[in-house]
């Protein structure tokens, strides 16, 4: 039995193929990078791979999947970084909690750097938790 998922920030498949081995069957994956969805396409013509920026994305159409997972961009929370979290152009979380309150999945998995766990991001922590608090995951 197959589970239904969501992945954002897709990239080149990598946590995709996992999630396809672990028994997930992946109904969108959105990738803005064209090249890494044209590799997305190339090795799996069956997933439904759609190109574009998260902000214009709606997860509607996908209510009730099993999972939404994600790698969202980790510059705004890396050490190597200026870790300027939600002040940089590239935070997606607040766009990744929108996307999921929308299909409402059973579950989501979001994975970034350790640097976001930083105490620097302690007031981001908070929000992403706030954000959550009617939604049937923990964090």
């Amino acid at each position: 039995m197959a589970f239904a998922s969501i992945e954002i920030c897709a990239g080149a498949g990598g946590q995709a193929l996992g999630l396809e081995q672990a028994g997930f069957d992946h109904v969108s994956l959105v990738e803005i990078e064209a090249a890494a969805c044209q590799t997305l396409r190339i090795n799996r013509n069956h997933w439904y791979v759609t190109e574009g920026d998260l902000h214009y994305y709606s997860a509607e159409n996908w209510k009730g999947v099993e999972l939404f997972a994600g790698g969202v961009p980790c510059p705004p929370f890396s050490k190597v970084g200026k870790q300027l979290g939600g002040e940089d152009d590239r935070d997606l979380f607040p766009e990744a909690i929108r996307l999921a309150s929308e299909c409402k999945p059973q579950a989501v998995m979001l994975e970034n750097v350790r640097g976001f766990l930083d105490s620097v991001f302690d007031t981001l922590i908070s929000h992403i938790k706030f954000d959550v608090i009617n939604q049937p995951w923990s964090v």
